[in-house]
């Protein structure tokens, strides 16, 4: 079962300087995302950056995660 640590550990290991708080329970997850990589960028733009890094595993082995995405500033 996927836990709120790997999917943590997964976006900050694709999203460089990113900070990453992330609650759920195995199934459905919550996430703030912020990056600097998302200064100028829109909503969906980061969203897309964030669905990148976990690449495959949106697809196997991550059922629902909910964003709040944005950057530092």
């Amino acid at each position: 079962m996927v836990t709120p640590q790997d999917i943590k550990g997964w976006i900050e290991a694709g999203l460089e300087g990113a900070q990453v708080e992330i609650e759920g329970d195995g199934h459905h997850f919550d996430a703030v995302i912020v990056c600097p990589a998302f200064a100028g960028k829109s909503m969906l733009e980061q969203h897309k950056m964030v669905y990148e890094a976990l690449g495959d595993k949106m697809k196997a082995e991550i059922h629902a995660l909910s964003m709040k995405t944005m950057a530092p500033e």
